[in-house]
């Protein structure tokens, strides 16, 4: 697995220490990101909307406002589009992982 993907799966594991009450949340940082350009990752990913939507787990409708503007994404979504947008790799690593 490349670095990224270690990353991202010991990311993943933090969470789901806190939503266990095994770690205290107040030990992470929390990023947050000004903008985000939805319609880019996408296009970067070469996926229509419906296949993107599908193969990350986003609702087409939620992911169509995200590119018209009307929406922005928050919390959990916003932070997996900023990795499939930096690191696309990682991510299909940790679905491929996850299958």
């Amino acid at each position: 697995m490349t670095k990224a993907g270690d990353r991202l799966i010991a990311a993943m594991t933090q969470v789901v220490e806190i939503m266990e009450g095994k770690a205290d949340p107040s030990t992470y940082r929390v990023h947050t990101f000004d903008t985000i350009d939805v319609k880019a990752i996408r296009a970067k990913s070469g996926l229509s909307q419906a296949k993107f939507a599908m193969r990350y787990g986003f609702p087409l409708e939620t992911l169509k406002k995200w590119e018209q503007k009307t929406r922005r994404p928050n919390g959990a979504a916003l932070v997996l589009l900023r990795v499939i947008d930096r690191s696309p790799e990682a991510v299909e690593a940790a679905l491929e992982a996850a299958e």
